[in-house]
């Protein structure tokens, strides 16, 4: 049967007809959806992990024990999971071992614009790059055979584009083959430094074959058409250049992105007049055929930021301008925001009224640092919040620290934020940490984690205990309260002013989970309302304050009811009532 599929629906279509026994993910976007997919799959055990090297750990795992396993994440979990990566490369495997990247050029949901096939490279493991969605089907299913026969872990790259796009998959069955005979065997598996000088050889063979593989391998191929132009190119950028150029150029579509077929570029650079090396980031593909002596046009021409597409190809491969319909009026713009009834609201507008500096993470929160609330002063990576907090204080010492506060939230501390706290504790810090509970991982969509009770699944099974947690790691001043609670602000000046380190943890769900019952909806009683603005000073995108004809008014589609402007209205002009019936 054929029908429409995501890229990432298609990668786990392509895990379930391969045989894949476990997968092991920790949720970002672009790559989310992946797992998710996965877990409709009733045949293949599935999980949300703590953070990508663990998942990634658990997938080498199940493949050393002889089943096919994989593990999927966006290209900064990738950093994280590098540690695990980089060894399993010396191991090999015995069950299929892939490992799914999605790359974010545009940076739509990402801090970086990092490109990942420079893992691929310095970890000596082929990765192969689909070009649509029933590519991302059939190069799982290459990539787990190609784990096997060349004892390899195998990556394969996606983008953002690539991974929420849809085209047609044809569904085939799942092939079973079971799980491999576990053979006790330290030489491979056993990384230390006498049995890993034995296994770099064997990986750099490996290379060799796996680049004899790619010359003759119909997963890279030339298509001749006009030979005055030729475009060597893979994933999205090849569909970019199809669109822009047509007919118009001839193409080396590159399936797998490394090891480079060296004699297949060579051969196909030499039967085109101009040669270009399409490709969105870093000139990995350009540098490479450069290295071999191959004259190519590439970054010279195309920038290495964020995305490419017709439009921009045409112009400078053809010398073309398209028109592009224009509107003149100057929209107003509309900058992402915390959802009306987010509990992260209330935090930030305390921290602001108190002028704390914030040490932030990565989350929905990390919104704070937008007007109007504007109230993040750094943000690194998951977990980075509460060790920059420490590293504040240490440089600039317990003064500067006492309105200094780091942020994150329960699935981004269980993540990677313990071991900051750790870090606080036995270095004898006294930052002030909050926890922003919301039960859910709430950015990427929604998944459960282990501080919220439920598997992937759904199924109830044991929850971290973030009270307990903070106390065996030795810190004594823990509070939990409501971010709504009017006593926030006294309680966020106590904790900061203490000597020691101390941990705040906001708890509410986040307003969309489906769990969560709304309140009534909330109006404003324009005859009590004075036109002050506090209200609007919170972001809540339910509210909007018309500076011309003066007032607030709260859309009843949009409010939550969960009361947070109304605490804050000295005059009670917002109220609950028959105007806020929904």
């Amino acid at each position: 049967m054929k029908r429409l599929m995501l890229g990432n629906e298609a990668i786990a279509r392509g895990a379930y007809e391969a045989g894949c026994s476990v997968v092991s993910s920790y949720p970002g976007t672009p790559s989310t959806e992946i797992t998710e997919y996965v877990s409709k799959y009733d045949e293949i055990y599935s999980e949300w992990a703590p953070n990508e090297k663990v998942a990634l750990e658990v997938a080498v795992g199940a493949s050393v024990a002889g089943g096919r396993a994989m593990s999927a994440m966006k290209h900064v979990g990738l950093n994280v999971a590098a540690d695990p990566l980089f060894t399993a490369s010396y191991t090999g495997v015995n069950g299929g071992l892939v490992v799914c990247v999605a790359d974010d050029q545009g940076m739509h949901s990402s801090q970086n614009e990092q490109d990942s096939r420079n893992y691929a490279k310095a970890s000596k493991i082929p990765m192969l790059e689909p070009s649509d969605s029933g590519e991302c089907k059939d190069f799982v299913k290459t990539a787990f055979e190609l784990s096997e026969q060349f004892d390899t872990p195998v990556l394969i790259r996606l983008s953002t584009r690539i991974a929420h796009s849809q085209s047609i998959v044809e569904e085939c069955e799942r092939k079973n083959v079971g799980c491999k005979e576990y053979v006790k065997n330290p030489g491979k598996f056993v990384m230390m430094p006498a049995m890993a000088k034995v296994r770099h050889p064997i990986v750099e063979e490996r290379m060799l074959k796996l680049t004899t593989f790619g010359e003759t391998s119909d997963i890279n191929k030339i298509e001749y058409n006009d030979k005055k132009i030729g475009v060597i190119a893979a994933g999205i950028a090849y569909q970019y250049a199809k669109e822009a150029l047509g007919d118009k150029a001839s193409y080396l579509k590159l399936g797998m992105i490394h090891p480079l077929p060296d004699a297949l570029i060579k051969e196909f650079a030499k039967n085109v007049d101009v040669c270009y090396v399409i490709e969105e980031l870093d000139p990995f593909v350009e540098d490479y055929c450069k290295k071999m002596g191959i004259e190519v046009t590439g970054k010279d021409k195309l920038t290495m930021l964020g995305e490419y597409g017709e439009n921009l190809l045409k112009k400078v491969v053809l010398n073309e301008n398209k028109d592009v319909f224009k509107i003149d009026e100057k929209l107003p713009a509309r900058p992402p925001v915390m959802c009306a009834g987010c509990p992260h609201r209330a935090v930030f507008y305390a921290l602001k009224q108190l002028k704390f500096k914030v040490s932030g993470d990565i989350g929905c929160y990390t919104l704070s640092a937008l007007p109007p609330l504007q109230t993040m002063d750094a943000c690194l990576c998951m977990g980075g919040s509460v060790s920059m907090a420490h590293g504040m204080e240490k440089a600039g010492g317990r003064e500067f620290s006492r309105n200094t506060v780091a942020v994150i939230g329960d699935s981004t501390f269980i993540h990677s934020g313990i071991t900051g706290l750790i870090d606080i504790v036995y270095n004898k810090g006294a930052s002030t940490v909050m926890i922003l509970d919301n039960s859910t991982t709430g950015m990427t969509g929604h998944q459960n984690n282990p501080a919220n009770g439920f598997t992937i699944k759904n199924d109830p099974t044991s929850s971290v205990d973030l009270v307990k947690l903070c106390e065996a790691v030795g810190v004594k001043r823990i509070t939990v309260i409501d971010p709504f609670d009017s006593g926030l602000k006294d309680l966020i000046n106590r904790e900061a002013e203490a000597d020691e380190p101390s941990v705040i943890i906001t708890r509410r769900p986040c307003a969309l989970l489906k769990t969560v019952k709304n309140g009534p909806a909330h109006f404003v009683d324009q005859d009590k309302c004075k036109k002050c603005g506090v209200c609007a000073k919170i972001g809540c995108p339910a509210i909007t304050f018309r500076v011309t004809e003066g007032g607030a008014v709260i859309s009843k589609e949009q409010c939550t009811g969960c009361s947070y402007c109304a605490s804050l209205c000295k005059f009670n002009a917002i109220v609950t009532g028959k105007e806020g019936d929904r």
